[in-house]
């Protein structure tokens, strides 16, 4: 396969006083997603299923995010989700909580070698 990468977005998301890390995650996700109308998939003559979606998610907690909760997000493509310690997590000024960041990195690619039938 000649996996070649088309776009890479970037998003954040907070969860500001549930400590919901996938929340958060999500958010972030969506963030990168949103904020965007690719048609790359058209523009190459390609089905939207044919998107190979790398995802990478930073959050201080990863073990405590729900990936399955994150592939739902994806309408099509090919989602593969890899969670990483990173993002924030921000004590509030009275001591009461936190608020947790991530941070998502979603690149979008499309195995770009000729098939011959």
């Amino acid at each position: 396969m000649a996996k070649t990468r088309m776009v890479t977005q970037f998003g954040m998301g907070t969860s500001i006083r549930s400590r919901n890390y996938t929340a958060a995650a999500a958010r972030a996700i969506r963030d990168a997603l949103w904020h965007n109308s690719l048609n790359v998939a058209d523009a190459f003559g390609f089905p939207k299923q044919a998107m190979l979606i790398d995802v990478e998610v930073g959050v201080q907690h990863p073990d405590a995010v729900d990936v399955a909760a994150l592939l739902d997000i994806f309408p099509y493509g090919q989602p593969s989700i890899t969670l990483v310690k990173g993002g924030l997590d921000v004590t509030k000024p009275d001591g009461s909580g936190l608020t947790v960041i991530a941070n998502a990195a979603v690149i979008v690619s499309f195995d770009m070698e000729p098939h011959h039938d």
